[in-house]
């Protein structure tokens, strides 16, 4: 299963993480929900499912949770990473660097459970 753009997508938001000179904490978001976004999608996929068009990442959740009973993410975690990449992306409010270093840490704890969930499905 290729998962190479879920990946560029969290590989951008460390980054971001990262930068010293003029971090980009709203794109770290969108790029962290992208990337579980992708894995979620990848893996309907791998089940021989078609993803929703959807970027809502409960949407997504409950769908995988249908395809694969052994997927369960809590409700307030996935609607915290849908809702930072909306809240961010558009003019109005900011991350701080601690909020995107929030979202990023719990995006990487669902990219590596997806990762157990498509490897004990292969």
């Amino acid at each position: 299963m290729d998962c190479a753009k879920a990946e560029g997508d969290f590989a951008v938001a460390r980054r971001e993480r990262r930068a010293r000179k003029s971090p980009n904490f709203d794109a770290l978001c969108f790029h962290a929900q992208q990337g579980v976004e992708k894995w979620m999608k990848a893996i309907l996929i791998h089940l021989q499912e078609i993803p929703p068009r959807t970027h809502d990442l409960l949407v997504l959740s409950e769908r995988l949770s249908k395809a694969c009973p052994a997927w369960f993410w809590p409700h307030e975690e996935l609607r915290l990473v849908s809702r930072a990449t909306v809240t961010y992306r558009y003019p109005g409010e900011t991350a701080t660097r601690n909020e995107a270093g929030g979202i990023l840490r719990l995006a990487e704890r669902m990219r590596r459970a997806l990762k157990a969930l498509l490897k004990s499905t292969a």
